[in-house]
């Protein structure tokens, strides 16, 4: 790598001539990528991306005049300085808030090159190209604000958060939940059956312990199996199970951690009332992003926690 110091002026607007390039490929991206769930802010990248082309083209005709039609090589990676950033363009699905936040960090770095490329060059011409460019970066924040508030109408702004609304429930709430639901109320039969079966607290944490772990492995598994979100629009496959997988044994461990508790009925009596509490969260959950009434949401659920809870006192005491 080369110190941005040592390049010469030939190299500093092949440099600008990369980015500018490369930049516009990723706005392209971003708006390929956003098309199909957010049509209003993907034109707002393709504009974005048409202005990046602009710049390219001011550049390369400089060059050409200065250097001639060879450009040389030469790329952000190869320079010291600029900042590695993840390649958020391949991820799928995007997000918009993520988006545009990397937008934001792209025009910034952009000015300060710029401005920092103007500072060592020596040529009057090429100067003020440099700080010109660096002027309308600064205000490239500025222009995408316009467009969005010349494409982004309240309406469609609106509808595009309900997208993003909708996505991020399918993603990680719903897949994140039934975890959390299965791993609360599933592990509560083996736990308690081998709790009153045994009065024996390092075993019934043992069987809790395995009764989780299992579960969330196998929930895990069954959840990015199910579908490859290229249809469903549902998230990547590993996206989800991991939500899925992790919930289902978080839920399944709350009440089993406290049989780490030497003292038997101490022990059950903390685990039942944090039982109290998964449910109530798993309540709120359902009313708070499922649309279901609390009070509908917290019978259903603690009907069923209380039957699989019961079932399991009576197999251990049997």
């Amino acid at each position: 790598m080369q110190r941005f110091s040592d390049l010469t002026e030939q190299q500093v607007l092949a440099l600008a001539i990369s980015n500018e390039e490369e930049d516009a490929r990723i706005y392209h991206s971003f708006a390929d990528a956003l098309r199909s769930q957010y049509p209003a802010s993907a034109k707002v990248f393709e504009e974005m991306a048409a202005e990046e082309v602009g710049h390219r083209g001011m550049l390369y005709d400089l060059y050409r005049g200065k250097f001639g039609d060879f450009l040389p090589l030469i790329r952000r990676q190869d320079v010291k300085g600029f900042i590695k950033h993840k390649p958020l363009w391949l991820t799928r699905p995007l997000g918009l808030d993520e988006v545009r936040k990397y937008a934001a960090n792209m025009e910034f770095e952009a000015e300060h090159f710029y401005r920092k490329a103007a500072e060592t060059t020596r040529d009057a011409s090429i100067r003020e190209l440099l700080v010109r460019l660096a002027e309308v970066e600064s205000t490239h924040e500025d222009r995408a604000n316009a467009l969005g508030e010349e494409i982004l109408t309240p309406d469609v702004r609106a509808k595009e958060d309900e997208t993003a609304r909708r996505m991020f429930l399918l993603q990680y709430v719903q897949p994140g939940l039934a975890g959390l639901m299965d791993g609360s109320v599933s592990t509560l039969a083996p736990l308690f059956a081998a709790a009153f079966a045994t009065h024996n607290t390092w075993e019934t944490f043992l069987v809790g312990m395995a009764a989780s772990i299992g579960a969330g492995i196998s929930m895990g598994f069954a959840e990015a199996l199910s579908d490859d979100g290229s249809l469903t629009g549902r998230g990547t496959p590993w996206l989800r199970g991991t939500a899925s997988g992790v919930m289902t044994a978080i839920g399944g461990l709350g009440h089993t951690l406290p049989y780490l508790i030497p003292n038997f009925t101490v022990a059950t009596s903390v685990s039942v009332a944090v039982v109290v509490v998964e449910l109530g969260v798993i309540s709120y959950i359902r009313y708070r992003y499922m649309d279901t009434p609390f009070l509908q949401a917290a019978f259903q659920v603690v009907v069923g926690g209380a039957l699989v809870f019961l079932a399991g006192i009576l197999i251990g005491n049997s």
